[in-house]
């Protein structure tokens, strides 16, 4: 396996772009926007340049990977030549179908097709395919370079000989793969999601304030950040998404996401990505500021 074709030149698929280019591969980057690979590559390049100021590539690392790296607009070019696609764009449901169908008619029949997904069905993305033994689940965390996880998710009809590949693959790119079956949420996500929806709820009861619901969390139970704050890192909508698709999935109350979330959802309150959420994000290496519109919850 040499070639590498990531769709999505976001957080995630820059990121795992960044990794498989450090492994090694040669990398395609492939976004309809062309703004978005500018900005894409130019945050490769500062994390980059942040791993040699830490000691953890060379200079001579930085300029290997980077040479491995193109950009493409158009998904049927991008994948012509790949052994491995991920696919790592926006969570929603019929973009991905969409993009399936597309890299399955347009990559070689040999070429194993993974989605970063954080929820979403790998059987029913494999369903849109010629190809479903060869779909699989490769969900990175976020900062990709950073954290080690790789949550490798089996579809209904994935096969032992691509779970396999994508295992050996991960560790090449020293990660730590851990194998889980295709269930709403998988196992990432089913628990953390219901733990943020249950800090919530917390907070909307009016049980504790943003600030000791999340150091109790940090505190007590040695998180490195509490689930409110991490919840506005990940993005409200995004936890907002996750949630409805696991309450769908299984149909229990207990996944029904809590309706403050659903509130500043509406609101437009989305966490670091708007500039409030739980907290105001006003900029790198500001102090953190509870956001005041919550002070009426404990009344």
């Amino acid at each position: 396996m040499k070639n590498v074709t990531v769709i999505g030149a976001g957080t995630m698929g820059n990121g795992i772009a960044h990794v498989f280019a450090l492994g090694g591969f040669r990398v395609v980057l492939c976004d309809i926007s062309p703004v978005a690979l500018e900005k894409a590559l130019s945050t490769i390049d500062r994390n980059m340049n942040r791993m040699i100021e830490k000691q953890k590539i060379t200079q001579e690392a930085k300029d290997s990977a980077l040479s491995n790296l193109t950009t493409n607009t158009l998904i049927a070019e991008a994948v012509r030549e790949a052994d491995l696609v991920v696919e790592a764009a926006t969570e929603n449901i019929e973009l991905k179908l969409n993009i399936f169908r597309k890299i399955d008619q347009h990559s070689p029949s040999h070429a194993l097709l993974a989605t970063n997904t954080s929820s979403i069905s790998i059987t029913k993305i494999a369903g849109v395919t010629s190809r479903p033994s060869q779909v699989i689940g490769m969900h990175f965390m976020n900062p990709v370079p950073v954290m080690k996880l790789v949550e490798v998710i089996r579809g209904f009809s994935t096969s032992d000989e691509v779970c396999h590949t994508i295992m050996e693959l991960s560790r090449k790119l020293e990660k730590t793969p851990v194998e889980v079956n295709d269930y709403p949420g998988f196992v990432s996500n089913r628990i953390l999601m219901t733990m943020i929806n249950e800090a919530i709820y917390t907070l909307y009861e009016g049980v504790g304030n943003v600030s000791e619901i999340d150091g109790i969390m940090k505190w007590g139970m040695a998180h490195p950040m509490g689930p409110l704050q991490l919840a506005d890192f990940i993005g409200l909508d995004v936890c907002l998404s996750i949630l409805k698709v696991i309450h769908d999935g299984f149909g229990n109350p207990k996944y029904s996401p809590c309706p403050l979330l659903v509130n500043m959802v509406n609101a437009g309150q989305l966490g670091v990505k708007s500039g409030a959420g739980f907290y105001l994000h006003k900029g790198h290496g500001q102090e953190l500021e509870v956001n005041p519109k919550f002070a009426h919850l404990l009344s």
